[in-house]
């Protein structure tokens, strides 16, 4: 059991380290970057984010240490303590101190995701047993609320637009999730057998769209503003489609279902919290200074290279 906590508590550090230094890297690049293929391609030159990158995969080492000494019922709600660690490292980076309100709306994500997760204890069904027909519904669903969350993200300001960004990657991902299950348990078939199913390749495209999202909604705002919705729109479409698709069952009853409903709610509340404090105006409006020198350093490059003074610098 020792084991199992530790390698838990780790990859939840891991994960908490790889987000902050991913979004330190992607909140720095400019607007038009946003949705954008070149977000990606600059990120992927940065040292800063690349070690995100490899502290992610460290993570999931950790994650799979766990996994294989104790049930997911227990190693979920450990690795979700990453709030608790990415939430005050970044503030602290960007020298913004967390007041109480920071602190209970960081708690109240973590506590209540974690009880949730604890109390609902997915289980159970089967991936092969899934027909087109669920399978369209279901991503159809995920679609639906995906593309809703970025036509709400064209119209909020602040700190909003890169949770909804973060709504639509937590989606994505965790449709990626039942993906990967059902590609998963058809390998034990053979090769042939995973490369004829179309869920492979959606399963591919889910991944780069999500890694796309993510590091969108990073540089949209605060790690707090989007690593909260990601951590729990992630599970919960996970949960959801995987019980309507194979079958899952989640434990129900008196006090759990009350427990599982009361974790959502303080999720969300704690989302709400951190959303409208001022740390996370002040962190946000640090982002935005940061992406305003990198748009003008690159207008400055651009000018010198084509032999024209840019409007901002002196005339020569």
């Amino acid at each position: 059991m020792i084991v199992v906590v530790l390698a838990a508590l780790g990859a939840g550090a891991c994960f908490a380290g790889a987000g902050v230094l991913q979004q330190r890297a992607a909140s720095a690049r400019p607007a038009d970057e946003a949705l954008s293929w070149r977000l990606v391609w600059h990120l992927l030159r940065q040292r800063l984010w690349v070690t995100g990158i490899g502290l992610a995969v460290v993570a999931y080492g950790f994650q799979a240490l766990a996994l294989a000494f104790g049930p997911l019922s227990l190693v979920q709600p450990l690795i979700v303590c990453e709030l608790v660690f990415a939430i005050p490292l970044s503030a602290r980076l960007h020298g913004v101190r967390l007041g109480t309100r920071e602190w209970v709306g960081t708690l109240a994500v973590a506590g209540g995701l974690a009880a949730a997760l604890a109390t609902a204890r997915p289980g159970g069904g089967d991936p092969a047993t899934a027909r087109l027909g669920p399978w369209l519904l279901a991503l159809g669903a995920v679609a639906a609320v995906a593309v809703g969350a970025l036509v709400a993200y064209v119209y909020v300001t602040g700190v909003w637009r890169a949770s909804f960004m973060a709504l639509a990657a937590g989606t994505v991902m965790g449709f990626q999730s039942v993906l990967l299950s059902s590609t998963v348990a058809r390998m034990p078939l053979g090769f042939l057998a995973v490369a004829s199913a179309w869920q492979t390749y959606l399963l591919v495209v889910a991944s780069v769209g999500g890694l796309l999202l993510i590091q969108s909604a990073f540089r949209e705002g605060p790690l707090a503003a989007s690593v909260t919705v990601i951590d729990t729109a992630e599970p919960v479409v996970a949960v959801m489609v995987g019980a309507t698709l194979f079958g899952e069952t989640l434990h129900v009853g008196w006090p759990l279902t009350v427990l599982t409903v009361s974790g959502v709610a303080a999720t969300v509340m704690g989302i709400l919290a951190l959303n409208t404090s001022s740390a996370m105006a002040a962190l946000h409006r640090r982002d935005v200074r940061r992406q305003e020198s990198a748009a003008d350093r690159g207008t400055v490059g651009r000018s010198a290279c084509e032999g024209r003074p840019h409007h901002g610098a002196p005339p020569r």
